[in-house]
């Protein structure tokens, strides 16, 4: 039945102009608004839609993740616009907040609305 459809996905903020500038000014997204939604022109043809919902409740999950050649680079390039990553125990994260265990190294940080994203380098 779905074959062929190309689907997409989106995720909800409480404010669609704070989103705007944190994914398009901020980590440097093509971005575009239309009719009250904000999409994400991701790499690869892979569009995701933000939706405004004035009772949002921040994912508990990562709802984006962004796999860089230089996860350093990108932490440092990250922290120094203002971008905090969070820090979780049990995770061995470094000073910088990356993970460094088996498989991907990762570092986590939150969008304004307080979903979780994370930026990762594969091994």
């Amino acid at each position: 039945m779905f074959e062929n459809t190309k689907a997409f996905s989106g995720f909800a903020v409480p404010d669609i102009e704070k989103a705007r500038e944190f994914y398009g000014e901020t980590l440097g997204l093509k971005t575009s608004e239309q009719n009250g939604l904000l999409t994400l022109h991701l790499a690869g043809d892979r569009d995701t839609v933000v939706y405004p919902k004035p009772d949002h409740t921040p994912a508990t999950y990562t709802i984006l993740n962004f796999p860089v050649d230089d996860i350093d680079k990108v932490v440092d390039e990250l922290a120094a616009r203002g971008v905090r990553f969070e820090r979780y125990d049990d995770f061995g994260q470094d000073e910088k907040g990356i993970a460094r265990g088996e498989g991907p190294q990762i570092a986590w940080f939150k969008d304004p609305a307080g979903n979780l994203l994370s930026v990762l380098q594969l091994p």
